[in-house]
């Protein structure tokens, strides 16, 4: 067997008798196969041992410079916006450098395959090998660099695919080759073709912001915080605002300012991403019933020539309009009351801040009453800040037990008009009183109310529901909503509108 360790040498003249020689058709061995064994068994063994194995790293050096790359691919502690300043032609290469290729396995580049090898592995390394112990502000932001760089060869956009963003022209657009079957990232696919890479994409997302996650947990924050230059440099992500949250009421003076900024930076853009969704779905019917304003911008230009026509006077080639029409503007609309219960628990933190972000989205919204309650084993009515996400942000407190019948006490008296009213219940329902809770729910919905329950609003679509309540909610015919926050903005526009 050969050893991949080994880098690739011509075979050694061995003096001897005669042997047959080989038929004229056969293909001789191709040393760039043992080239790209050597770095991916490098990057395997890498990715499961932090220490160097020799053998691995000297057989791996003398690939990279055998084929013109710089050894500073081979650098776990160079970031790939390093490699990438010292050598800017290698930028083109890294952007799609693991979306499929037309080719088939016949046809192969080999001495290609080893180069794309050597850039796969430096990009994997980088965002799965993240070693142990506390975590800089400057190691968060290499590595949050480091995955855009992957999420770049992906096929996505820095950022898509840990904010789940991505779609057309994203994960939808990657991982088909011909005939829509997926092709190795890497060109290694051992005679035949690999799984369709739009099926594996989507799950590197939730894995990346674990990964970041933990980052964030071992970081020294509030060293980090108490520093503006470093705090200036952290990039405002999901785990980072949870870790703020967590901690608000142990940061002071600089510290604190540091972090509000970071929380309003969150808040932002992520209201800038959701009122975008909120925008684009439908507004209501037009209202006949009122007559349209009569002002310039409502002039119906086609309709209007159209109805004089038999004016016209082919003498003068012009034509009298002795009537206007204009369009109808009016939508019909009825104030409709939003009551939004989320979660606070420490399982549901990602639900929170998106659903209190959405909440005031719609409480700017004309003819809608929003009211906001957040819980755990208490309840708090925050619908005073409701048109503020980041003022409401600091007023919660993450972490804790769930009792859903304090939050229920408080939303009940709001439901007045039962038919005018969604109450939006964001939750995974691993409750205490589930029988006494469940049957409040019950009681919302026999009222005419509309009641959505949601699992899971995060980012990515990821969460976990009580099956218990999944099948009563499913029976009672009010499914439970779970996974993208969407589909809840879906659900919600077309009952307010």
């Amino acid at each position: 067997m050969t050893d991949p360790t080994a880098p690739a040498v011509a075979p050694a003249t061995v003096p001897g008798p005669a042997r047959p020689s080989a038929p004229a058709d056969s293909a001789a061995p191709d040393p760039n196969d043992n080239r790209r064994q050597v770095l991916y068994w490098r990057l395997l063994a890498r990715l499961f041992d932090p220490e160097e194995q020799a053998s691995l790293e000297s057989a791996s050096l003398a690939v990279v410079e055998d084929i013109g790359l710089p050894s500073a691919l081979l650098d776990p502690g160079a970031s790939v916006d390093s490699v990438v300043q010292r050598h800017p032609e290698l930028a083109a290469e890294f952007d799609g450098l693991m979306t499929p290729g037309p080719e088939e396995d016949d046809a192969r580049d080999r001495a290609a395959e080893v180069r794309r090898a050597a850039l796969v592995s430096k990009v994997l390394l980088n965002v799965f090998s993240t070693g142990s112990g506390a975590v800089t502000a400057e190691q968060l932001v290499r590595w949050q660099s480091d995955a855009g760089w992957l999420e770049r060869a992906l096929g996505c956009r820095p950022g898509d695919l840990r904010g789940g963003r991505a779609g057309a022209g994203g994960v939808g657009a990657v991982g088909t080759g011909a005939g829509g079957q997926g092709v190795s990232p890497t060109g290694t696919g051992g005679g035949g073709r690999t799984p369709d890479l739009s099926r594996l994409i989507p799950a590197i997302g939730p894995e990346l912001g674990s990964i970041e996650a933990g980052l964030v947990k071992r970081m020294r924050l509030r060293e980090v915080l108490a520093d503006p230059q470093l705090a200036a440099r952290l990039t405002p992500s999901m785990s980072l605002i949870e870790q703020l949250l967590r901690d608000k009421d142990n940061l002071s003076g600089v510290a604190l300012a540091n972090a509000k900024s970071l929380i309003r930076r969150y808040v932002d853009e992520v209201s800038a991403v959701l009122r975008t969704q909120v925008e684009k779905a439908t507004v209501g019917d037009i209202d006949r019933s009122v007559p349209p304003k009569r002002v310039f911008r409502n002039l119906d230009i086609d309709r209007t020539i159209w109805k004089n026509l038999t004016n016209w006077s082919p003498e003068e080639e012009r034509l009298y309009v002795d009537r206007l029409y204009y369009r109808h503007t009016s939508r019909k609309t009825a104030p409709q009351r939003l009551i939004v219960v989320v979660d606070q628990s420490g399982s549901m933190v990602d639900s929170m801040v998106n659903c209190t972000i959405l909440a005031s989205i719609f409480a700017g919204l004309p003819k809608v009453d929003v009211h906001l309650i957040a819980y755990d084993t208490q309840a708090l009515d925050l619908t005073p800040w409701a048109h503020d996400p980041f003022e409401t942000l600091l007023r919660t407190k993450l972490g804790g037990g769930t009792d859903g019948t304090v939050a229920m006490a408080l939303a009940q008296p709001k439901i007045t008009e039962p038919r005018n009213t969604v109450v939006v219940w964001i939750s995974d329902f691993y409750e205490w009183r589930t029988d006494e809770l469940f049957e409040s729910m019950s009681a919302i919905h026999r009222s005419g109310a509309k009641f959505i329950p949601v699992g899971s609003v995060t980012s990515a679509g990821r969460g976990s529901v009580n099956p218990w309540f999944r099948e009563r909610f499913k029976d009672l015919g009010t499914p439970v909503i779970s996974g993208h926050i969407k589909k809840l903005v879906h659900e919600l526009k077309t009952f307010l509108t």
